[in-house]
């Protein structure tokens, strides 16, 4: 595994392509590397020492790649913010961050300013000069050209390995950085050991790989894998805008060959009429990695049908993990999201903290043989989801005999109806199998007599109209597959669930509105 590390195969090789963007522009490793180090040279003349912290604002475009490498160089903590989130939420991360600097595309510019302006309301506002604008002007930013300009390409000096620090969404309370401690070693030898991970989904160094990133850089899948695949020497193809059609002409276009996806997506290429499938072709993808939610059975082998056998699964959090599937594994187990990483380890324990027995669901709890970390300051979260030096993010799950994980639900997501706990993530997946649900959300609402009901939330197809006949078609639909006390009480339609770009439902919006008024809400 010698001589892996971004930094060092692009002063090696500086010709090959780093970066692949979806418009169609390249850039070369050299490229890539000289405006990294510029960077590098600009944030420690505006003062960034070892342990200090930068965020970004950026979609998915060369930029974002030049800001990782610098951080990743320079021994800094590496924030990429949701873009989606408001001002005041955007200024909320910039400052519990200690953010140093603060990168802003023109495109998301209204919220940057306001992130600015709410912290510079409560004094704690950014020198004009690390204010940076990507992509055009920003009033009160100093445009990235100007603010890199006359600064060398070459190396910087005294280079340490940093590591990124997302922000976790969270369930209740404001999100918590996920804070892990800097090594102090050298970037290229870390990089090399972090291409560990994707060697357990058959991802080899160099070779001419491409490494399609789908979601937005905000999430930790995306810097994890694109990151370590960009360390391992491949290319990275970067998708701006997510469309089902698009993903398609990108891997064609590109011939990439491994990619990160969530199961939203698959289900929504899937529903893409069969000529425009057929028009593309995908025969050069090796790997395609999925997490983030569950994936309903029928989907995923759908999926193997049409790429064959390189759906890979893993189980894991921004605060670590994990276990894997391989399509060999899955297709013999159906449904796990299988075992243990060689530097993990993974139990169910119940309410008591006992470790549960085989196919008895319990809290999933998880190890990592390095990389500790704890949520920047709240040293209370970080102890409140340990037990027996394990870490939980609240799913629930099972092994079965042969040691294979399998997940029912998030806990906080969990019906309890009549004293009967029931997993929404099970109704969804049957629900998808209607040709007019597009996407599903299925969630507890009260009940005076069961304590709750199950209500699903339908975004149909194109095609179809809400009626309250569809519902009842939609429901009766479940008939044979599951049992009647899994059945939803209701239907509701909406024209569009409240997703992220990487699938995550941000289900207690839908779910909140029903629970109003009662002291029971959740």
């Amino acid at each position: 595994m010698a001589g892996l590390g971004f930094w060092r195969l692009a002063q090696e090789n500086p010709d090959w392509t780093a970066v692949i963007e979806e418009a169609g522009a390249e850039y070369s490793a050299g490229e890539v590397l000289a405006a990294a180090n510029q960077t590098v040279h600009a944030l420690r003349a505006l003062g960034l020492r070892d342990g200090d912290g930068l965020t970004l604002l950026m979609p998915n475009l060369v930029e974002m790649v030049e800001i990782y490498a610098a951080a990743l160089q320079a021994g800094w903590y590496y924030t990429p913010i949701n873009f989606h989130l408001t001002g005041p939420e955007i200024a909320y991360i910039v400052d519990d961050a200690e953010a140093k600097a603060f990168f802003c595309h023109v495109r998301f510019a209204d919220i940057g300013l306001a992130a600015v302006a709410e912290l510079e309301r409560d004094g704690r506002g950014l020198p004009k000069e690390a204010l940076i604008s990507v992509g055009g002007d920003i009033p009160g930013f100093t445009p990235i050209a100007e603010f890199r300009a006359g600064r060398p390409t070459t190396p910087p000096e005294n280079r340490s390995f940093g590591t990124a620090m997302h922000y976790t969404s969270g369930t209740t309370g404001k999100p918590k950085g996920v804070r892990r401690a800097l090594s102090g070693q050298d970037p290229d030898v870390m990089a090399e050991y972090g291409t560990v991970l994707p060697g357990f989904f058959g991802i080899t160094p160099g070779g001419g790989g491409v490494h399609l990133v789908t979601s937005p850089n905000y999430h930790t899948a995306v810097t994890q894998f694109g990151g370590n695949a960009l360390q391992m020497g491949h290319t990275l193809a970067l998708i701006d805008k997510w469309t089902p059609e698009g993903t398609l002409e990108m891997i064609q276009r590109t011939k990439a060959t491994h990619t990160h996806m969530v199961p939203t997506q698959f289900h929504r290429m899937l529903n893409l009429p069969d000529e425009v499938k057929q028009r593309y072709d995908v025969s050069s993808m090796k790997v395609a990695i999925h997490a983030a939610a569950p994936c309903p059975q029928h989907i995923k082998r759908a999926m193997l049908d049409w790429w064959g056998p390189v759906i890979y699964e893993y189980y894991a959090a921004t605060e670590g993990g994990g276990t894997i599937a391989t399509p060999e594994d899955w297709i013999a187990h159906p449904g796990t999201v299988g075992k243990a990483w060689p530097i993990a380890e993974v139990k169910a324990f119940d309410d008591d903290g006992q470790e549960v027995p085989t196919g008895t669901p319990g809290t999933v709890y998880m190890k990592m043989a390095v990389g500790d970390f704890e949520y920047k300051g709240d040293k209370e979260k970080t102890q409140a989801n340990r037990h027996a030096g394990f870490f939980t993010v609240g799913d629930i799950g099972y092994f079965d005999e042969d040691g294979f994980l399998y997940l029912c639900d998030r806990k906080i997501d969990m019906i309890i109806s009549g004293g009967v706990n029931i997993y929404p993530a099970e109704i969804e997946g049957e629900l998808l199998r209607h040709p007019a649900v597009g996407d599903v959300a299925v969630f507890g609402i009260p009940d005076e007599d069961w304590g709750e009901q199950i209500k699903a939330v339908v975004e149909l197809n194109e095609g179809h109209t809400p009626s309250d006949a569809l519902g009842a078609e939609i429901i009766a639909s479940l008939d044979g597959r599951l049992a009647r006390l899994k059945w939803p009480k209701s239907v509701d339609f909406t024209d569009q669930l409240p997703r992220e770009p990487n699938g995550k439902l941000f289900k207690r919006r839908l779910r909140d509105p029903y629970w109003a008024g009662h002291d029971t809400a959740i």
